[in-house]
């Protein structure tokens, strides 16, 4: 099983690879021994989507033009409406 740290993974492939782990677990066809080796990989990329969504926050954060000048404003996220 190939680590999270041995080549640069994508947000979109990050997420596909943590969904298809996510499956795997809950299906509970899984030894106990590789469902600790799924976990592991799960947090590993969950971390890593963490950080990456915490890296495209702060670009967005960064600037935004106000009036003819620029101002740092903290990122509001649009509520998803659907959740209801």
């Amino acid at each position: 099983m190939s680590s999270v740290k041995d080549e640069p993974v994508s947000f979109e492939q990050a997420m596909d690879k943590l969904e298809q782990i996510v499956a795997k677990l809950e299906s509970g066809d899984v030894p106990l021994e590789k469902a600790i080796e799924l976990f592991q990989e799960g947090m590993s990329l969950s971390h890593l989507c963490g950080q990456k969504l915490e890296q495209v926050e702060r670009k967005i954060e960064t600037l935004l033009e106000d009036n003819g000048t620029f101002v740092k404003k903290p990122f509001q996220p649009v509520s998803d409406e659907r959740e209801n």
